[in-house]
């Protein structure tokens, strides 16, 4: 079995609100939760594969924006504080995306004028047919730092929340020795830069899972280095990458998607990593 190896160290961000005093008395909680929201990424934001009907968007389940009471969606935490975020949240992700993809969504979000907008993106860049498909570190910073400035110019107000892009090797070390994952990995050609050949010991093949597992820690330090130069947008300092999932919060149609439960999980690690307001 292969190794993490130059892994992140897990991080626990403990977070402390601060309440804003006005003429000598605290301001209303509500004043400091947004009354409107936008979520970009692709298909983990769109909960793809959690509905009834298999290989379908399912958005009601999402992390992000969703309406499920059992996900407990960042939608509905801001909602139980202010009541005004009702109907003004937009699910701008689209299954598929890789990071090119994230200026076009984010245009959307500054057309809904939105004063909240979650970033989850990076997945698709890594998840290659091969690895050869990877999008290069340089054209991924590049494409993530229009988006960033696109957002400072057009949004300037709006606060921003950069999540990390999960450890598909960790996926791969917990379902790998998993008949029912490796043969649905293998007949749906999941993740083929990671997941080709799951069962090999060989050293090529524990090489390039490593070699695509750096290729994600260096995606998350354009996501961290990007957001930490803009005074609006806080990264999750790698929670979501150093989540240690368990197998089932993972989706059995596909064995890579997060399931209800999964969608929950990162509703709640990534609320406190990067809930700031």
């Amino acid at each position: 079995m292969g190794s993490d190896v130059g892994l992140l160290r897990p991080v626990v961000a403990v977070l402390a609100a601060a309440l804003c005093a006005a003429a000598g008395s605290a301001a209303p909680a509500l004043a400091v939760y947004p009354s409107s929201m936008a979520a970009t990424g692709d298909s983990i934001t769109k909960a793809f594969n959690t509905c009834a009907t298999a290989f379908v968007d399912c958005p009601a389940n999402s992390w992000a924006t969703g309406t499920n009471a059992t996900v407990n969606s960042h939608y509905l935490r801001i909602r139980a504080a202010n009541p005004a975020i009702t109907g003004n949240a937009f699910n701008d992700a689209r299954s598929g995306s890789e990071m090119d993809a994230l200026p076009e969504q984010v245009t959307r979000a500054v057309g809904q004028g939105v004063e909240y907008v979650t970033v989850a993106m990076g997945a698709n860049d890594a998840c290659g047919v091969d690895e050869a498909a990877m999008t290069p570190v340089a054209d991924f910073q590049s494409q993530f730092q229009s988006a960033i400035d696109l957002l400072r110019a057009r949004l300037p107000g709006a606060r921003v929340a950069v999540h990390s892009i999960p450890n598909v090797h960790y996926l791969w070390r917990i379902l790998h020795t998993d008949p029912s994952a490796v043969a649905t990995w293998n007949s749906l050609d999941v993740c083929q830069s990671m997941l080709v050949n799951p069962t090999s010991t060989a050293s090529a093949d524990a090489a390039r899972r490593n070699r695509v597992l750096r290729r994600i820690v260096e995606y998350n330090t354009v996501l961290s280095n990007v957001c930490g130069a803009y005074a609006q947008c806080r990264y999750d300092r790698g929670t979501g990458f150093n989540y240690r999932f368990p197998a089932s919060e993972v989706s059995t149609r596909d064995y890579f998607h997060p399931n209800v439960a999964g969608q929950a999980a990162i509703a709640r690690i990534e609320w406190g990593a990067t809930w700031v307001f």
